[in-house]
């Protein structure tokens, strides 16, 4: 990768692949058998999550298949802004996603499961490995990868947490750990019941430490009968370093059979 690529890259990580350096612990295709794990949920947290899934939409929320945003990017650093782009992102559950940014000539990021290229000015390169496990690491824990799918896995530990507040607004807390032992925070606003805030902890092996991401959720919209968040700050460590602005946003959308491959 050349010099100008490569620095690009850098200056977009915080928000585009959302964790660098890292690991889960036990990470998809590393777990246990499933007949070996049993889940465990707290009759209350499960209240608690039942009324968040229909907050954001019920059935309409778990049965979606895709949706395509619009919007505008901007990542941080030394509590700065670094920059802004405007965005458009085509993503199909769980984890396909068509991603283009800037204004002339977008660079394009395709993730196809556990694969991922890069396509700009300069031709097509497999994503870098720690680009690609940061995408796969902030898909996992994604609003509707955790309410969909996380959350109903073998194994899992969920119990009510801590009262709290997201942007001066009260929340209450449901803890998951995972038995790989990542542990994840979900706060629901305590009037709507649809997330504030999902937080996840994380191991970074490089510095031989734990990360603490954040993504906090606001600004939502009705959009074909599911609550969708138009505004998203990420934290890490409790710095912020990056917000995604959607403009617009679209649910089952078919997209096109090769919009997922790279050619």
């Amino acid at each position: 990768m050349d010099k100008l690529r490569q620095t690009r890259v850098l200056c977009v990580l915080g928000i585009l692949i959302l964790a660098i350096g890292v690991t889960a612990g036990l990470l998809p295709g590393q777990q246990p058998a499933a007949a070996q794990l049993t889940q465990r949920i707290d009759p209350q947290a499960k209240q608690m999550l039942d009324r968040a899934i229909q907050g954001l939409g019920g059935q309409a929320f778990l049965n979606a298949k895709s949706i395509t945003t619009k919007g505008r990017i901007f990542f941080f650093q030394d509590g700065n802004t670094a920059g802004m782009e405007p965005f458009e992102s085509h993503l199909l559950y769980p984890d396909k996603r068509h991603f283009s940014y800037g204004k002339t000539k977008p660079v394009i990021l395709i993730n196809n499961g556990e694969k991922g290229w890069e396509l700009d000015r300069y031709g097509l390169i497999e994503q870098p490995a720690q680009q690609l496990q940061g995408w796969n690491l902030g898909n996992r824990y994604s609003l509707e990868n955790l309410l969909r799918l996380r959350i109903n896995e073998p194994g899992v530990l969920i119990q009510v947490g801590k009262v709290d507040f997201v942007d001066n607004v009260p929340t209450q807390g449901i803890e998951i750990t995972e038995p790989g032992g990542a542990s994840v925070r979900l706060d629901l606003h305590r009037q709507t019941n649809v997330p504030s805030r999902i937080s996840y902890r994380i191991r970074n092996v490089k510095e031989n430490a734990w990360d603490e991401y954040s993504d906090a959720y606001a600004d939502y919209k009705i959009v074909d009968g599911i609550e969708t968040p138009m505004h998203i700050t990420r934290y890490l460590n409790g710095d912020r370093i990056g917000e995604t602005f959607r403009n617009t946003a679209q649910y089952n959308e078919d997209y096109p059979p090769k919009e997922f491959v790279a050619e």
